[in-house]
């Protein structure tokens, strides 16, 4: 999302013909924080910026999945991430979902953004869990994560 946010033209053309120039800095590039100053304020502005950005995101990675799926030697497996997977209903897109989850306050203490809004409208971490293939609450070591990764990928990989 961030890269059409920055190269795609006609994405770039929309932002400025409904926020103006006040969401570009001065050299011409989106200003992220600009954008969820606006965003996470205002739910209709959300709603268009999603509209707006969330058919571009699914083309693309069914594009790319194709694209790895065609290569002479394919990969066994590849992963999309996509933080609203089940708030957009996305999940019917996948074989297999993958939930990797944390606490709040641990979630907030790892965030470099401020907290401004985003997490209100996300189905709980209870759901997601109780909905995935695949759950992790991710409280413990980096070891720890990298272990559950690893057998999640042993096993989607048989």
């Amino acid at each position: 999302m961030h890269r059409l946010l920055q190269e795609d033209e006609e994405v770039r053309a929309a932002l400025r013909e409904r926020w103006g120039q006040k969401v570009f800095t001065n050299t011409g590039d989106v200003d992220r924080g600009a954008v969820a100053g606006i965003v996470f304020q205002d739910r209709t502005e959300l709603e268009w910026l999603e509209a707006l950005l969330h058919p571009r995101v699914v083309v693309e990675y069914l594009d790319w999945r194709e694209q790895q799926a065609a290569r002479p030697r394919p990969p066994a497996l590849t992963v999309t991430e996509v933080p609203l997977l089940y708030e957009v209903g996305g999940e019917t897109r996948f074989d297999k979902v993958v939930v990797i989850s944390a606490e709040p306050g641990l979630r907030g203490a790892r965030r470099d953004a401020a907290v401004d809004g985003r997490d209100e409208r996300l189905i709980a971490d209870a759901e997601k869990l109780r909905r995935a293939d695949f759950a992790y609450v991710n409280d413990g070591s980096l070891a720890e994560l990298e272990a559950f990764v690893a057998r999640v990928v042993q096993t989607l990989a048989q």
